[in-house]
Parts: structure tokens; C-alpha cells; sequence
């Protein structure tokens, strides 16, 4: 077998908007899964890595690790996935599969590297290039599988932005009787809501503003609370068990804190592009938590999946062609989307 080419929508630059291109995917080898892609998610992440913010980048680069579509083709030696599954991919493609962290099922935390699924350094020593293409080749063992129940495109975005949000819920064993604050109601945040929610706990949104009340609430908010409002910080004083923070802004931490009952925690998924300050003294005097969490590995990633079909969770979605996808980077930045676009893969080669 040989390498083909796509279409894809690459970065020429971290200066220069995206554009249509053709790029190399690899032969497929003898545990490898090619996929036609369907829909690829945008990730604020997309963003900030193609712009250079994280560090420098190889170019041209095509993101996207949100990618749900259907198996074209199989290497002779895989036994997960057959042609016509419906699967996904999110946002790493391999890891070493042998370390201690991958043995647990953690292989975002592969003390090797994992690759991931676009800029990143494959085994074979090429660029990983990512989801903004029409298809993509992933060794089987990175390949989930889309529940008959989630549609392709709302399922897309579950690929980052649902198994960000599940997995630090699930590892603080979020369920009824747990009071869960959501801090933000954006990509990230709307799907909180909704997992807090299913898993049984009491939702309240932290949010500037009361604009997305009405939003909150149908995702499954018992209550909404602005924080520009400093009522807020004294009414909940001590009332929450887990505060999820999916803000990617700098914020009182000192102040959130003070929300959280004895003994339980805060954790940020948002990533600011500046530290954030601390006061201990918000941390010891109740033996409070304040923590981060990343993704989720590929096990935890289909329980989340499954989760979501089990109880007809999904992303809100706006669906756009390929042409919009540097207008949609702006609409991201200035947090004009409810709540996540996602690409139409047909209309990578228009």
C-alpha cells in the first residue's frame, strides 16, 4: 500500500489564515485504520496551537482532533473496527502502549510523549497532521467507536471537549447528592452541565453575566448565578463539593475557593494563557483541593461516548463548510458561538 493525499485546510503560518491544501496521509500498515472523515469539531486549542501561542509549529499545519467519520479501510491485522463503523478520533493518535501510565489506560500521560493528533512528532518521525482534512490514518487502538444513538456531527466535539469535562467528574465520583459548580458556559461548559447533570448532582453555572440563563438551565442547571455580581461570592459561601473551572481566563482564584465546602476541590480544565495566584491560606484553612485535569485516555473516552448515548447527550453544534472556517476562528475568539462549530468534512475539496 501507499501514501495518498487529501484535501485538507491548513495554516500556511502562525501569521496567515487557513487555507485549502493537499496533504500526505501514510500508507496503511497492518494495524491501521482509514477513516473518511464526516466532521471535524473547532477547538479553542485549534487556535492557539496554528497561531503559534503554545510554540513554534512545522507549516503548513491542519488541525483538528474533534473527527468523527467511517471506516474506508483496514490493515490485515486489526480486529477493532471493520468498514462502515462509525468512529472517532480525538486528540492523540499513539502513544508507546508499554509504560506504566498507558498500561493504566492513561496514554495522555505516556511518559514517552504521546503523539497527538496534529503538530505533534509521529514514530516515523513525520508531523501528525489533524482533522481539517477529508481523511485521516490512526492505528486501531486510537479509534473510538460512535454509538449508533450520537449523530456523527454533534458526537464530533465529545472527541475533546465532551471527555474534558467527563473525566475530572468522574474521577472526583461526581453523582446525586454531590453540589457541582460549572464555571463558564461555553464549549466546555455546556457539556458540564450536562454530565454534572446526568450523573445526578445539583448544577449551579458561574457565569459573568446572566445572558445564558435560559441556555444553562435547559442543559440541565438547577441554578445560575452571575459573578459580576458580588452577592454571588457571599451567598454560596462554602456551598459547593466540586467546582469545574472550563474558563480560559485569569480569575480570583482566592474568591472561588471560598465557594468550595471543607474538603473539596476545584479543578480547572480552561487553560489562561497567564499564571494564576493563590493564597494557600484559601486552600489550608479547609483543606480544600485546587487542581487540573487533561483528557481523558481512549477507554475513558468510549465510557464517555457510551455515557452520552445512554442518556441523549450531545454537543450544540453549528455546522459550517470549510470556506467559514477562519471566520469562525474569529467568532471563537470573541465567544460569538453556542457552542461549538463543526466542519462539514464533504466540503473540504469546494
Amino acid at each position: 500500500m501507499t501514501a495518498v493525499t487529501t484535501y485538507a485546510y491548513a495554516a500556511p503560518s502562525e501569521a496567515a489564515p487557513l487555507e485549502r491544501t493537499r496533504i500526505e496521509r501514510r500508507a496503511l500498515g497492518p494495524h491501521d485504520v482509514r477513516i473518511d472523515i464526516a466532521y471535524a469539531g473547532i477547538c479553542h486549542s485549534d487556535i492557539h496551537t496554528v497561531r503559534g501561542d503554545w510554540g513554534s509549529q512545522h507549516y503548513p499545519l491542519a488541525p483538528g482532533h474533534e473527527i468523527t467519520g467511517t471506516v474506508a479501510e483496514t490493515g490485515e491485522a486489526v480486529t477493532r473496527h471493520a468498514v462502515g463503523d462509525r468512529v472517532g478520533v480525538g486528540c492523540m493518535v499513539n502513544s508507546c502502549g508499554q509504560c506504566r501510565n498507558c498500561l493504566r489506560g492513561d496514554e495522555q500521560f505516556c511518559v514517552k510523549g504521546p503523539v497527538f493528533t496534529y503538530g505533534s512528532a509521529d514514530r516515523d518521525g513525520t508531523v501528525t497532521q489533524g482533522g481539517y482534512s477529508e481523511q485521516v490514518v490512526v492505528t486501531e487502538s486510537f479509534v473510538v467507536r460512535i454509538p449508533d444513538a450520537l449523530a456523527l456531527d454533534v458526537a464530533a466535539p465529545l472527541l475533546c471537549a465532551g471527555i474534558t469535562t467527563y473525566s475530572p467528574l468522574r474521577r472526583w465520583k461526581v453523582g446525586p447528592g454531590t453540589r457541582v459548580a460549572v464555571v463558564g458556559l461555553g464549549g466546555l461548559g455546556h457539556m458540564g452541565v450536562q454530565f454534572a447533570h446526568a450523573l445526578g448532582a445539583e448544577v449551579t453555572v458561574l457565569s459573568q453575566t446572566l445572558g445564558k440563563k435560559d441556555d444553562g438551565l435547559r442543559l440541565g442547571a438547577d441554578h445560575y448565578r452571575a459573578t459580576s455580581d458580588p452577592a454571588t461570592f457571599t451567598e454560596l459561601r462554602g456551598s459547593f463539593d466540586v467546582i469545574l473551572n472550563t474558563v480560559s481566563a485569569v480569575i480570583d482564584l482566592d474568591a472561588y475557593l471560598s465557594l468550595l465546602d471543607a474538603g473539596a476541590a476545584m479543578v480547572c480544565v480552561g487553560a489562561p494563557g497567564e499564571p494564576l495566584e493563590v493564597g494557600v491560606m484559601s486552600l489550608i484553612g479547609g483543606n480544600k483541593t485546587l487542581a487540573g485535569s487533561n483528557i481523558g485516555g481512549i477507554r475513558e473516552t468510549q465510557e464517555m461516548l457510551d455515557f452520552c448515548a445512554e442518556h441523549g447527550l450531545g454537543a450544540e453544534i453549528e455546522v459550517i463548510p470549510a470556506s467559514e472556517i477562519n471566520t469562525a476562528y474569529e467568532r471563537v475568539l470573541a465567544s460569538d458561538v453556542r457552542y461549538r462549530f463543526v466542519i462539514d468534512a464533504a466540503t473540504f475539496r469546494d
